[in-house]
């Protein structure tokens, strides 16, 4: 991130506004407001801390719900009055509950996009009691037999007439695929560029 504090245009409260945005699905996801110490940790940290202004205080996104905001770029604007923040989300973004505090916005979102960004919080920051933090700490030999196991499981449930296991178990295989993807460091960018060459030739 290279942003030089010094060249932003607080305001007399000394905060800037900043606009989050979903660095995959290019959703909005909220507005919040930082002030030169709040960047600062962010750049430090490389997660979005911000300023409350009804507290007076930093607080870290995702500090205590685990839907931290993995700062992918900070840029500001012309007028540098405004910041636009592109982060990966983990879980959601708004208090609510919804993927965005911005309405409408949820339906922009591609669940696989954010079930990744959930699985790259939980390795960033284990989590206790949490699934995905166990897989990884067991490490890889414990996400291969499980992603072995979930493809015997799609066969067998592939010979039943009723879909619904079926469905099931390949949602089990596609999660536990992009825990392995993440404990390798593989994107989804990057199986997207690879699946572009299946529309082609001979296929």
């Amino acid at each position: 991130m290279k942003l030089k504090i010094e060249e932003l245009k607080f305001n007399a409260d000394g905060l800037i506004p900043a606009v989050v945005q979903d660095v995959f699905t290019k959703d909005v996801l909220m507005l919040a407001y930082m002030n030169a110490d709040s960047i600062a940790a962010t750049m430090e940290t490389g997660f979005a801390t911000y300023y409350s202004r009804s507290r007076q205080e930093l607080w870290q996104k995702g500090a205590t719900s685990g839907h931290v905001q993995k700062v992918k770029s900070l840029t500001f604007d012309c007028d540098k009055d405004a910041l636009l923040v592109m982060v990966e989300q983990a879980g959601v973004a708004c208090h609510t509950g919804s993927w965005s505090c911005f309405e409408g916005a949820e339906a922009g979102g591609s669940i696989v996009d954010q079930l990744v960004d959930t699985i790259a919080a939980r390795k960033a920051e284990p989590k206790e009691g949490s699934y995905t933090t166990y897989l990884f700490n067991e490490g890889i030999d414990k996400i291969l037999k499980k992603v072995g196991e979930e493809s015997a499981e799609i066969i067998i449930a592939a010979k039943n007439e009723d879909t619904s296991e079926l469905v099931y178990e390949i949602s089990d295989l596609v999660y536990h695929t992009l825990v392995l993807m993440a404990e390798k460091g593989v994107t989804v960018d990057e199986i997207r560029e690879a699946l572009k060459g299946r529309t082609e030739g001979k296929y």
